[in-house]
């Protein structure tokens, strides 16, 4: 399993190919479209203009715990049952001053873009002595200097500028650490830990584990 700095290394290669934001604008309405058949006519489509255009500049991403567990359970190797899965947009860094600038401290962060991000938890768990109780949450976050207040929410399926923090569920911090490299693309990703798991979130030059047991 790798760490954050086992992390780093894989991503810097991708990094650098890299040339964005928590709080981007939303985008127009059909932003999102793509097009089925791009290979098709102008007469079909109705326009010779490369679809990619319309594709999201903030993909969405997916990580699970166990780490493998899907390519794992394709070939029917799978070991360990499934703990958590996080659904996310990676929003780039894009030569921007992202905490205190773009994320302001103390404000509700959605740790991503467009859509609230998303935490399942198949079995229930304890982070920070909290029990967890299984089941899907909104996860964001409230970013400070030193510490990163994680929130996990009910209010499920919604857009994640505006989440509801009368719905938290669960709050609990975090130590903010500085990261041996540049995250051009804001990152969350599960990792193995001498106890439990942790869930590593990483951006920019920072980056925050949650410790997670089941």
């Amino acid at each position: 399993m790798r760490t954050i700095p086992g992390i780093c290394v894989l991503l810097t290669a991708a990094i650098c190919g890299l040339v964005g934001g928590c709080n981007e604008p939303e985008k127009p309405s059909g932003a999102n479209q793509i097009t089925v058949n791009p290979g098709a006519s102008p007469s079909v489509n109705g326009s010779n203009e490369d679809p990619s255009v319309a594709l999201d500049k903030s993909p969405m991403d997916m990580s699970y715990y166990p780490v493998e567990y899907t390519k794992e359970k394709m070939i029917g190797r799978s070991s360990e049952p499934l703990v958590a899965r996080v659904i996310y947009s990676r929003p780039k860094k894009d030569n921007r001053v992202i905490f205190g600038d773009v994320l302001k401290y103390g404000a509700p962060w959605r740790l991503g873009a467009n859509e609230a991000t998303e935490i399942e938890f198949f079995s229930n768990v304890s982070i920070n002595n909290q029990a967890i109780s299984k089941g899907r949450y909104v996860i964001y976050c409230l970013p400070y200097p030193d510490k990163w207040q994680i929130r996990l929410n009910t209010d499920l399926y919604t857009w994640g500028l505006k989440i509801d923090s009368a719905k938290d569920a669960y709050r609990f911090d975090v130590a903010v650490k500085k990261a041996p490299v540049t995250f051009e693309r804001f990152t969350m990703e599960f990792e193995k830990a001498p106890k439990g798991m942790e869930l590593h979130i990483a951006w920019d030059t920072l980056y925050a584990s949650v410790p997670i047991l089941y």
